[in-house]
């Protein structure tokens, strides 16, 4: 058991703030009546029945924000509320633009660490998904697995607790993706929010879905025939369905006539 799981063993968690963008904010993981869950929703309602105190908890995070707009509205907010547990997912935005700097974005990352280690008595962590199935993302591996390095050493520095996606099995699979392959599905959620459990000591290990794995890129690279060629029309359709219009939108900024708050402002009683 890690040195996080046995202070959360010991201190029972009271209250939880969540921040971040549309990973956080749940989307892809929505109810028939289209609100969002998402794996924050699922592990706050998780903590709630484990804890031995009422919990209160705040969901921050919206869409398509970037860590400099993650640190200068979401963290002073969560400060000020001096949750029992935060837990920071930023940075996977500016990764994908061109031009970023891995480095800028995880120096701002481990300064916005910093300010919510001083109050919050834990901080949860994530590193980046692995994109080796994802078309044109996974162009972008290499990068994604330098900020996930960087996450893991900004961790060990300031002991955050980290939920590595990296590594997760268990949303290696289609299933644990949305139809955009930019979201997790439903399933995906719920294999974070169970993997959040875990890491904070709240939940037993959980054994990976038994699922049939997403295709490997290099593995995709050698077919050949009718087969192959299914595939690359595939990757085709949901690049102009899915992809380009996500990659517009962030290039062009957001719909003006769109407004985004979080979905849980206050800290309040589950």
């Amino acid at each position: 058991m890690s040195d996080t799981q046995t202070r959360l063993g010991r201190a029972p968690i009271g209250s939880f703030v969540a921040l971040g963008d549309s990973f956080t904010e749940g989307l892809g993981d929505e109810t028939s009546e289209g609100a969002l869950v998402g794996w924050a929703d699922r592990f706050a309602d998780r903590l709630a029945h484990r804890s031995p105190v009422p919990l209160r908890y705040a969901n921050l995070a919206i869409r398509g924000k970037v860590i400099e707009e993650i640190i200068t509205e979401q963290v002073p907010r969560a400060i000020e509320l001096a949750p029992d547990l935060v837990s920071l997912c930023a940075g996977g935005n500016d990764i994908l633009r061109l031009g970023s700097s891995v480095d800028r974005i995880t120096d701002r990352f481990e300064e916005a660490v910093v300010e919510l280690s001083g109050a919050a008595k834990t901080v949860l962590v994530f590193t980046g998904f692995d994109p080796r199935g994802t078309p044109v993302l996974r162009h972008l591996r290499g990068k994604i697995a330098t900020y996930t390095a960087h996450i893991h050493a900004i961790a060990e520095r300031h002991g955050c607790a980290v939920v590595d996606l990296w590594s997760m099995t268990s949303i290696q699979h289609p299933q644990a993706w949305s139809e955009d392959r930019l979201h997790l599905s439903s399933e995906g959620h719920r294999q974070v929010a169970l993997r959040a459990a875990e890491v904070l000591g709240l939940a037993p290990t959980a054994p990976a879905t038994p699922t049939t794995p997403v295709r490997d890129a290099s593995a995709a690279a050698v077919r050949r025939g009718p087969a192959r060629q299914t595939e690359r029309l595939e990757d085709l359709r949901w690049a102009k369905e899915h992809f380009l219009p996500w990659l517009g939108q962030h290039l062009l900024g957001k719909n003006p006539h769109e407004t985004l708050e979080p979905k849980r402002p206050e800290l309040l009683p589950l």
